[in-house]
């Protein structure tokens, strides 16, 4: 790395609603460094619900940072920035969605090909990332494999990030300084 600061590489997980995203977005606006907004969500205009939600986390993103819409291809972007850059990728989950039609090969490659991307760059990172284990066996093979995917995935994150952050109901705790890893 160039610059003479380390750089950050952070994980927030946490549920639905819990203020995940906000908490990212305000550890973000503390790097100083210009803010990249990376959404993992691709727009779909036949979408109100989805598209409300979108606007909602717009809306409370500074005009100076700079968005991209990455559904895919979140490697190849993630090696595009540099130390004066801040990537706030947000989500990992949706990102997966997009791409649970790979087989189990496929997917490990691409899994590996990101985390490759997270060690490597100079950029600092925040991740968002969705917790979906803590319910119910999803009823269907499709939800399964999401949940069991999402849940490997996130814990190689959290393997090579500091600090781990989890948020929820509105609290945030810091599992690098609170947890052991295994």
């Amino acid at each position: 790395m160039t610059s003479s600061q380390a750089r950050q590489f952070i994980l927030v997980t946490g549920p639905a609603r819990s203020g995940k995203s906000e908490w990212a977005e305000t550890l973000a606006t503390g790097t100083g460094k210009q803010v990249v907004y990376v959404a993992t969500a691709a727009t779909d205009p036949t979408d109100r619900e989805w598209h409300n939600r979108i606007v909602l986390h717009q809306r409370r993103r500074p005009p100076s940072w700079k968005t991209l819409e990455v559904p895919i291809s979140l490697a190849a972007t993630i090696d595009l920035y540099g130390p004066n850059s801040c990537l706030l990728i947000d989500s990992v989950g949706t990102w997966l969605a997009n791409l649970l039609h790979q087989d189990d090969d496929s997917w490990n490659q691409t899994q590996q090909a990101m985390i490759s991307s997270l060690q490597r760059t100079a950029a600092d990172v925040i991740l968002v990332a969705e917790e979906t284990g803590w319910g119910l066996v999803p009823a269907y093979p499709i939800g399964r494999l999401f949940r069991d995917r999402l849940g490997k995935l996130v814990r190689h994150i959290a393997a090579v990030a500091h600090p781990v952050y989890l948020v929820t109901a509105g609290h945030v705790l810091n599992l690098s300084q609170l947890g052991t890893p295994l």
